[in-house]
Protein backbone atom coordinates (compact mmCIF):
# COMPACT_ATOMS: atom_id res chain seq x y z
CA UNK A 1 0.00 0.00 0.00
CA UNK A 2 2.50 2.35 1.03
CA UNK A 3 4.10 1.85 -2.88
CA UNK A 4 1.19 2.37 -4.22
CA UNK A 5 0.31 5.47 -2.26
CA UNK A 6 3.61 6.98 -3.50
CA UNK A 7 2.57 6.18 -7.03
CA UNK A 8 -0.99 7.92 -6.60
CA UNK A 9 0.85 10.97 -4.93
CA UNK A 10 3.19 10.92 -8.13
CA UNK A 11 0.58 11.26 -10.22
CA UNK A 12 -0.96 14.20 -8.36
CA UNK A 13 2.00 15.97 -8.44
CA UNK A 14 2.20 15.31 -12.52
CA UNK A 15 -1.64 16.18 -12.74
CA UNK A 16 -1.75 19.87 -13.36
CA UNK A 17 1.88 20.95 -14.27
CA UNK A 18 0.69 21.63 -17.83
CA UNK A 19 -1.94 23.34 -17.29
CA UNK A 20 -0.21 25.67 -14.04
CA UNK A 21 -0.23 28.66 -16.35
CA UNK A 22 -3.83 28.73 -16.04
CA UNK A 23 -6.85 26.59 -14.39
CA UNK A 24 -10.41 26.49 -16.12
CA UNK A 25 -12.85 25.83 -13.84
CA UNK A 26 -16.49 25.58 -13.95
CA UNK A 27 -18.90 26.80 -10.79
CA UNK A 28 -22.44 26.71 -10.22
CA UNK A 29 -24.85 26.77 -7.10
CA UNK A 30 -27.42 23.82 -6.14
CA UNK A 31 -30.76 24.51 -4.98
CA UNK A 32 -30.11 23.88 -0.96
CA UNK A 33 -26.77 26.89 -1.28
CA UNK A 34 -24.20 24.51 -1.62
CA UNK A 35 -21.64 25.98 -4.00
CA UNK A 36 -19.68 23.38 -6.63
CA UNK A 37 -16.72 24.08 -8.59
CA UNK A 38 -15.53 21.27 -11.15
CA UNK A 39 -11.68 21.19 -12.35
CA UNK A 40 -11.13 18.93 -15.50
CA UNK A 41 -7.57 17.58 -15.59
CA UNK A 42 -6.77 14.33 -17.76
CA UNK A 43 -3.44 14.59 -17.23
CA UNK A 44 -3.16 11.80 -14.05
CA UNK A 45 -5.99 9.40 -13.57
CA UNK A 46 -6.78 10.76 -10.03
CA UNK A 47 -9.71 12.72 -8.80
CA UNK A 48 -9.86 15.33 -5.62
CA UNK A 49 -13.15 15.35 -4.07
CA UNK A 50 -12.80 18.10 -1.26
CA UNK A 51 -15.36 20.04 0.73
CA UNK A 52 -14.21 23.44 2.70
CA UNK A 53 -16.93 24.81 5.47
CA UNK A 54 -16.85 28.22 6.50
CA UNK A 55 -16.07 27.40 10.20
CA UNK A 56 -12.90 28.18 12.17
CA UNK A 57 -11.32 29.03 15.76
CA UNK A 58 -12.87 32.34 14.98
CA UNK A 59 -16.81 31.16 15.27
CA UNK A 60 -16.40 29.56 18.11
CA UNK A 61 -17.55 30.42 22.07
CA UNK A 62 -15.00 31.87 23.64
CA UNK A 63 -15.79 29.81 26.30
CA UNK A 64 -15.74 26.65 24.05
CA UNK A 65 -12.54 27.03 22.17
CA UNK A 66 -11.16 24.22 19.84
CA UNK A 67 -14.37 23.46 19.01
CA UNK A 68 -13.54 23.80 15.19
CA UNK A 69 -10.56 21.63 15.28
CA UNK A 70 -11.99 18.84 16.93
CA UNK A 71 -14.74 18.62 14.25
CA UNK A 72 -11.87 18.00 11.77
CA UNK A 73 -11.29 14.88 13.90
CA UNK A 74 -15.05 14.02 14.93
CA UNK A 75 -16.00 14.04 11.65
CA UNK A 76 -13.88 10.76 10.53
CA UNK A 77 -16.00 8.88 13.28
CA UNK A 78 -18.25 7.65 10.90
CA UNK A 79 -21.79 8.13 9.61
CA UNK A 80 -24.97 6.30 9.43
CA UNK A 81 -23.71 4.34 6.27
CA UNK A 82 -20.14 4.25 7.12
CA UNK A 83 -19.83 1.99 10.41
CA UNK A 84 -17.06 3.62 13.03
CA UNK A 85 -13.47 2.85 12.23
CA UNK A 86 -14.25 2.33 9.18
CA UNK A 87 -13.63 5.76 6.82
CA UNK A 88 -9.92 5.15 6.58
CA UNK A 89 -10.21 1.23 5.63
CA UNK A 90 -12.45 2.29 2.87
CA UNK A 91 -10.30 5.19 1.72
CA UNK A 92 -7.43 2.65 1.53
CA UNK A 93 -9.06 -0.38 0.46
CA UNK A 94 -10.10 1.30 -2.75
CA UNK A 95 -6.44 3.20 -3.10
CA UNK A 96 -7.03 7.01 -2.09
CA UNK A 97 -5.53 9.19 0.89
CA UNK A 98 -7.65 11.89 2.64
CA UNK A 99 -7.12 14.15 5.21
CA UNK A 100 -8.37 17.43 7.21
CA UNK A 101 -7.55 20.76 8.32
CA UNK A 102 -8.37 23.62 10.35
CA UNK A 103 -7.47 27.13 10.43
CA UNK A 104 -8.54 30.52 12.38
CA UNK A 105 -11.19 31.01 9.31
CA UNK A 106 -12.11 27.55 7.42
CA UNK A 107 -12.24 23.81 7.85
CA UNK A 108 -11.21 21.51 4.88
CA UNK A 109 -11.44 18.01 4.13
CA UNK A 110 -10.40 15.78 1.20
CA UNK A 111 -10.07 12.63 -0.64
CA UNK A 112 -7.73 11.59 -3.09
CA UNK A 113 -8.79 8.43 -5.43
CA UNK A 114 -7.99 6.56 -8.58
CA UNK A 115 -10.37 8.58 -10.99
CA UNK A 116 -12.50 5.60 -11.11
CA UNK A 117 -13.52 6.06 -7.71
CA UNK A 118 -15.23 9.72 -8.03
CA UNK A 119 -18.37 8.88 -7.41
CA UNK A 120 -17.46 6.85 -3.78
CA UNK A 121 -15.37 10.03 -3.21
CA UNK A 122 -18.51 12.17 -3.60
CA UNK A 123 -20.88 9.87 -1.41
CA UNK A 124 -18.34 9.64 1.21
CA UNK A 125 -18.29 13.63 1.76
CA UNK A 126 -22.16 13.94 1.37
CA UNK A 127 -22.16 11.12 3.74
CA UNK A 128 -20.44 13.37 6.28
CA UNK A 129 -22.24 16.17 5.24
CA UNK A 130 -25.67 14.28 5.79
CA UNK A 131 -25.42 11.61 8.30
CA UNK A 132 -22.35 12.29 10.76
CA UNK A 133 -22.93 10.56 13.66
CA UNK A 134 -21.46 12.56 16.67
CA UNK A 135 -22.09 10.21 19.74
CA UNK A 136 -20.41 9.73 23.62
CA UNK A 137 -17.96 7.42 22.39
CA UNK A 138 -17.09 9.35 19.43
CA UNK A 139 -16.27 12.88 21.37
CA UNK A 140 -14.69 11.40 24.27
CA UNK A 141 -12.53 9.20 21.83
CA UNK A 142 -11.42 12.15 19.63
CA UNK A 143 -10.42 13.94 22.73
CA UNK A 144 -7.99 11.87 23.97
CA UNK A 145 -6.80 12.26 19.93
CA UNK A 146 -6.93 16.10 20.28
CA UNK A 147 -5.07 15.91 23.87
CA UNK A 148 -2.24 13.73 22.20
CA UNK A 149 -1.84 16.10 19.50
CA UNK A 150 -1.59 19.07 21.67
CA UNK A 151 0.98 17.67 23.78
CA UNK A 152 3.30 16.71 20.94
CA UNK A 153 2.79 19.85 18.83
CA UNK A 154 2.18 22.62 21.30
CA UNK A 155 3.01 21.40 25.31
CA UNK A 156 6.00 19.85 24.29
CA UNK A 157 7.89 21.30 21.23
CA UNK A 158 10.69 23.50 21.20
CA UNK A 159 8.49 27.35 20.46
CA UNK A 160 4.99 25.16 19.75
CA UNK A 161 3.55 28.58 21.80
CA UNK A 162 4.97 31.23 19.90
CA UNK A 163 2.09 31.49 17.15
CA UNK A 164 -0.57 31.05 19.96
CA UNK A 165 1.36 33.69 22.49
CA UNK A 166 1.97 36.33 19.74
CA UNK A 167 -1.96 35.78 18.78
CA UNK A 168 -3.43 36.43 22.64
CA UNK A 169 -0.92 39.19 22.66
CA UNK A 170 -2.13 41.00 19.64
CA UNK A 171 -6.06 40.80 19.40
CA UNK A 172 -8.04 42.01 22.40
CA UNK A 173 -12.26 41.74 20.80
CA UNK A 174 -11.40 39.46 17.99
CA UNK A 175 -11.28 35.46 18.16
CA UNK A 176 -8.33 35.30 16.58
CA UNK A 177 -7.02 35.97 19.97
CA UNK A 178 -6.79 32.33 21.23
CA UNK A 179 -5.00 29.20 20.00
CA UNK A 180 -6.71 26.89 16.65
CA UNK A 181 -6.29 24.00 19.02
CA UNK A 182 -8.65 25.83 21.74
CA UNK A 183 -8.55 24.70 25.59
CA UNK A 184 -8.50 21.34 26.67
CA UNK A 185 -10.57 22.53 29.62
CA UNK A 186 -13.19 23.68 27.66
CA UNK A 187 -13.30 20.60 25.45
CA UNK A 188 -13.22 18.53 28.68
CA UNK A 189 -16.21 20.29 30.21
CA UNK A 190 -18.39 20.32 26.74
CA UNK A 191 -21.50 18.95 26.60
CA UNK A 192 -22.56 15.90 23.67
CA UNK A 193 -25.31 18.52 22.83
CA UNK A 194 -23.11 21.39 22.13
CA UNK A 195 -21.26 19.18 19.92
CA UNK A 196 -24.46 18.38 17.95
CA UNK A 197 -25.39 22.21 17.95
CA UNK A 198 -22.04 23.09 16.62
CA UNK A 199 -22.75 21.01 13.85
CA UNK A 200 -26.15 21.54 13.33
CA UNK A 201 -25.12 25.58 12.90
CA UNK A 202 -21.71 25.55 10.58
CA UNK A 203 -22.12 21.77 8.74
CA UNK A 204 -24.61 22.84 6.30
CA UNK A 205 -24.57 23.10 2.34
CA UNK A 206 -24.99 26.67 2.17
CA UNK A 207 -22.09 27.27 4.17
CA UNK A 208 -19.89 25.07 2.15
CA UNK A 209 -17.77 24.70 -0.92
CA UNK A 210 -17.69 21.39 -2.92
CA UNK A 211 -14.47 21.01 -5.09
CA UNK A 212 -14.19 18.45 -7.66
CA UNK A 213 -10.94 18.07 -9.56
CA UNK A 214 -9.31 15.92 -11.32
CA UNK A 215 -9.38 13.46 -14.18
CA UNK A 216 -13.23 14.27 -14.20
CA UNK A 217 -13.72 11.73 -17.72
CA UNK A 218 -17.59 12.69 -17.89
CA UNK A 219 -18.71 16.12 -16.82
CA UNK A 220 -22.64 15.61 -17.17
CA UNK A 221 -22.06 12.36 -15.36
CA UNK A 222 -19.84 14.27 -12.41
CA UNK A 223 -23.24 16.53 -12.25
CA UNK A 224 -25.44 14.00 -12.16
CA UNK A 225 -23.25 12.49 -9.23
CA UNK A 226 -23.10 15.61 -7.37
CA UNK A 227 -26.63 16.25 -7.47
CA UNK A 228 -27.23 12.78 -6.48
CA UNK A 229 -25.35 12.96 -3.85
CA UNK A 230 -25.37 16.45 -2.02
CA UNK A 231 -28.46 18.21 -3.60
CA UNK A 232 -31.40 16.39 -1.26
CA UNK A 233 -29.04 17.78 2.14
CA UNK A 234 -31.37 20.19 3.47
CA UNK A 235 -30.46 24.10 3.60
CA UNK A 236 -29.65 25.24 7.02
CA UNK A 237 -30.37 28.21 8.40
CA UNK A 238 -28.50 31.37 7.59
CA UNK A 239 -25.27 32.46 9.77
CA UNK A 240 -25.05 35.39 11.58
CA UNK A 241 -21.73 36.39 11.62
CA UNK A 242 -20.18 38.70 13.98
CA UNK A 243 -18.05 41.92 13.35
CA UNK A 244 -14.73 42.13 15.84
CA UNK A 245 -12.76 45.00 15.64
CA UNK A 246 -9.75 45.96 17.01
CA UNK A 247 -8.19 49.49 17.81
CA UNK A 248 -5.47 50.41 16.65
CA UNK A 249 -2.09 49.81 18.35
CA UNK A 250 -0.43 53.06 19.40
CA UNK A 251 2.16 52.13 21.51
CA UNK A 252 4.98 48.71 21.73
CA UNK A 253 3.32 46.00 23.67
CA UNK A 254 5.79 44.12 25.50
CA UNK A 255 5.10 40.65 26.83
CA UNK A 256 7.29 37.64 28.33
CA UNK A 257 6.74 33.54 27.35
CA UNK A 258 8.70 31.03 29.10
CA UNK A 259 8.76 28.43 27.52
CA UNK A 260 10.41 24.71 29.17
CA UNK A 261 11.08 22.86 26.00
CA UNK A 262 13.50 25.66 24.31
CA UNK A 263 17.45 26.54 26.00
CA UNK A 264 17.56 29.07 23.57
CA UNK A 265 15.70 32.32 23.69
CA UNK A 266 13.68 34.18 20.85
CA UNK A 267 12.58 37.32 19.96
CA UNK A 268 9.61 38.08 18.53
CA UNK A 269 8.26 41.48 16.94
CA UNK A 270 4.75 41.17 15.63
CA UNK A 271 2.22 44.11 13.54
CA UNK A 272 -1.03 43.97 13.06
CA UNK A 273 -2.18 43.84 9.43
CA UNK A 274 -5.22 43.83 7.17
CA UNK A 275 -7.38 41.50 5.90
CA UNK A 276 -5.60 38.76 3.26
CA UNK A 277 -7.70 39.79 0.86
CA UNK A 278 -6.48 43.57 0.37
CA UNK A 279 -4.00 44.82 -1.48
CA UNK A 280 -1.47 46.05 1.04
CA UNK A 281 -1.19 42.40 2.41
CA UNK A 282 0.28 41.43 -0.78
CA UNK A 283 2.61 43.76 -0.84
CA UNK A 284 3.56 42.50 3.07
CA UNK A 285 4.20 39.41 1.53
CA UNK A 286 7.10 40.80 -0.79
CA UNK A 287 8.38 42.69 2.04
CA UNK A 288 8.79 39.66 4.13
CA UNK A 289 10.27 37.58 0.94
CA UNK A 290 13.07 40.67 0.84
CA UNK A 291 13.47 40.89 4.51
CA UNK A 292 14.05 36.33 4.55
CA UNK A 293 13.43 34.76 2.12
CA UNK A 294 16.47 32.24 1.77
CA UNK A 295 20.19 33.01 2.19
CA UNK A 296 20.51 35.86 0.16
CA UNK A 297 17.71 38.07 1.91
CA UNK A 298 18.88 40.93 3.50
CA UNK A 299 18.01 39.87 7.22
CA UNK A 300 20.11 36.64 7.27
CA UNK A 301 23.22 38.26 5.47
CA UNK A 302 23.00 40.59 7.87
CA UNK A 303 22.78 39.40 10.86
CA UNK A 304 23.56 35.53 10.35
CA UNK A 305 26.14 35.79 7.87
CA UNK A 306 27.72 39.05 8.07
CA UNK A 307 27.66 39.77 11.96
CA UNK A 308 26.93 36.44 13.35
CA UNK A 309 24.74 37.50 16.15
CA UNK A 310 21.60 35.26 15.80
CA UNK A 311 21.54 31.47 15.07
CA UNK A 312 18.02 32.08 12.74
CA UNK A 313 16.49 35.00 11.60
CA UNK A 314 13.16 34.99 9.73
CA UNK A 315 9.94 37.00 8.95
CA UNK A 316 6.38 36.14 7.52
CA UNK A 317 2.68 37.18 7.05
CA UNK A 318 0.26 35.38 8.99
CA UNK A 319 -2.17 36.40 6.72
CA UNK A 320 -5.56 35.61 7.59
CA UNK A 321 -9.54 36.31 6.12
CA UNK A 322 -10.35 39.52 8.73
CA UNK A 323 -6.61 40.74 9.57
CA UNK A 324 -3.24 39.07 9.35
CA UNK A 325 -0.47 39.56 11.48
CA UNK A 326 3.50 40.28 10.29
CA UNK A 327 5.77 38.30 12.37
CA UNK A 328 9.62 38.12 12.20
CA UNK A 329 11.43 36.75 14.89
CA UNK A 330 15.36 36.10 15.60
CA UNK A 331 17.81 33.93 18.02
CA UNK A 332 20.42 35.71 19.44
CA UNK A 333 23.76 33.94 19.71
CA UNK A 334 26.88 33.83 21.50
CA UNK A 335 26.76 37.28 24.05
CA UNK A 336 24.36 39.19 21.61
CA UNK A 337 20.77 40.41 23.34
CA UNK A 338 17.46 40.31 22.13
CA UNK A 339 17.39 44.47 22.01
CA UNK A 340 20.40 43.94 19.70
CA UNK A 341 18.07 41.58 17.12
CA UNK A 342 15.84 44.05 17.76
CA UNK A 343 17.72 46.79 16.45
CA UNK A 344 19.63 45.31 13.33
CA UNK A 345 15.91 44.07 12.33
CA UNK A 346 14.63 48.00 12.65
CA UNK A 347 17.50 49.54 10.98
CA UNK A 348 16.48 46.88 7.59
CA UNK A 349 13.27 48.18 7.97
CA UNK A 350 14.02 51.88 8.14
CA UNK A 351 15.99 51.07 4.86
CA UNK A 352 12.96 49.56 2.39
CA UNK A 353 10.53 52.27 4.59
CA UNK A 354 12.99 55.09 2.95
CA UNK A 355 14.74 53.65 -0.01
CA UNK A 356 13.39 52.12 -3.10
CA UNK A 357 14.14 48.72 -4.31
CA UNK A 358 16.14 48.50 -7.36
CA UNK A 359 14.75 47.61 -11.12
CA UNK A 360 17.02 44.44 -10.42
CA UNK A 361 15.90 44.09 -7.12
CA UNK A 362 12.14 43.90 -8.13
CA UNK A 363 12.58 41.93 -11.12
CA UNK A 364 14.27 39.32 -8.93
CA UNK A 365 11.63 39.86 -6.17
CA UNK A 366 8.28 39.41 -8.91
CA UNK A 367 10.42 36.34 -10.47
CA UNK A 368 10.13 34.57 -6.91
CA UNK A 369 6.29 35.08 -7.02
CA UNK A 370 5.98 34.23 -10.15
CA UNK A 371 7.60 30.85 -9.33
CA UNK A 372 5.64 29.98 -6.24
CA UNK A 373 2.33 30.86 -8.64
CA UNK A 374 3.20 27.64 -10.70
CA UNK A 375 4.37 25.85 -7.88
CA UNK A 376 0.96 26.51 -6.10
CA UNK A 377 -0.87 25.24 -8.84
CA UNK A 378 1.62 22.56 -10.02
CA UNK A 379 -0.51 19.62 -8.81
CA UNK A 380 -4.10 19.29 -8.75
CA UNK A 381 -4.26 18.99 -5.03
CA UNK A 382 -3.32 22.16 -4.75
CA UNK A 383 -5.55 23.30 -7.31
CA UNK A 384 -8.48 21.87 -5.41
CA UNK A 385 -7.88 23.92 -2.34
CA UNK A 386 -7.10 27.25 -3.94
CA UNK A 387 -10.23 26.57 -5.77
CA UNK A 388 -11.94 26.49 -2.75
CA UNK A 389 -9.93 29.27 -0.80
CA UNK A 390 -10.39 31.85 -3.04
CA UNK A 391 -14.31 31.35 -3.42
CA UNK A 392 -15.04 30.83 0.03
CA UNK A 393 -12.45 32.98 1.89
CA UNK A 394 -11.69 35.80 -0.93
CA UNK A 395 -15.01 35.82 -2.68
CA UNK A 396 -13.08 36.02 -6.01
CA UNK A 397 -12.57 32.33 -7.49
CA UNK A 398 -10.73 33.84 -10.70
CA UNK A 399 -8.19 34.88 -8.62
CA UNK A 400 -6.28 31.23 -9.08
CA UNK A 401 -5.20 32.99 -12.10
CA UNK A 402 -4.91 36.61 -11.92
CA UNK A 403 -4.05 37.36 -8.38
CA UNK A 404 -0.31 36.82 -9.93
CA UNK A 405 -0.94 40.14 -11.54
CA UNK A 406 -1.53 42.08 -8.49
CA UNK A 407 1.80 41.16 -7.35
CA UNK A 408 3.23 42.01 -11.06
CA UNK A 409 1.98 45.03 -10.63
CA UNK A 410 3.10 45.74 -6.87
CA UNK A 411 5.62 48.99 -7.25
CA UNK A 412 8.89 49.83 -5.65
CA UNK A 413 6.76 53.08 -4.10
CA UNK A 414 4.13 50.49 -2.60
CA UNK A 415 6.32 48.54 -1.06
CA UNK A 416 8.08 51.70 0.69
CA UNK A 417 4.76 53.19 1.70
CA UNK A 418 3.10 50.00 3.12
CA UNK A 419 6.43 49.84 4.82
CA UNK A 420 5.87 53.25 6.67
CA UNK A 421 2.21 52.44 6.66
CA UNK A 422 2.88 49.51 9.15
CA UNK A 423 5.72 48.56 10.53
CA UNK A 424 6.70 50.97 13.13
CA UNK A 425 7.90 50.71 16.80
CA UNK A 426 4.91 52.04 18.19
CA UNK A 427 2.10 49.94 16.43
CA UNK A 428 4.11 46.17 17.40
CA UNK A 429 4.19 43.57 20.02
CA UNK A 430 7.78 42.55 21.13
CA UNK A 431 7.83 39.41 22.78
CA UNK A 432 10.52 37.98 24.70
CA UNK A 433 9.99 34.34 24.26
CA UNK A 434 12.60 32.53 26.48
CA UNK A 435 13.50 29.27 28.87
CA UNK A 436 11.72 28.55 31.59
CA UNK A 437 13.47 29.94 34.94
CA UNK A 438 13.83 26.25 35.82
CA UNK A 439 15.07 25.53 32.40
CA UNK A 440 17.53 28.19 32.05
CA UNK A 441 19.07 27.12 35.61
CA UNK A 442 19.76 23.89 34.49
Amino acid sequence: MKNSLMALSSMIMLGGTASAQKVAFEEYNLDNGMHVILHNDASAPVVITSVMYHVGSKDENPERTGFAHFFEHLLFEGTANIKRGEWFKIVTSNGGINNANTSDDRTYYYEVFPSNNLELGLWMESERLMHPVINQIGVDTQNEVVKEEKRLRVDNQPYGSLIAEVKKNMFVNHPYRWATIGSMEHLDASKLEEFQAFNKKFYVPNNAVLVVAGDLNDIAKTKEWVQKYFGAIPRGADIDRKTFVEAPITQTIRATYQDPNIQKPMVVASYRTPSMKTRDARVLDMISTILSDGKSSRLYKKIVEDKKMALQIGAFSYSQEDYGMYILYGMPQGDNTSEAIVKEIDEEIVKIQNELLSDNEMQKLKNKYENNYVNGNANVEGIAENLASYYLLYGDINLINTEIEMYRSITAQEIRDVAKKYLNPNQRLILDYVPSKDKAQN
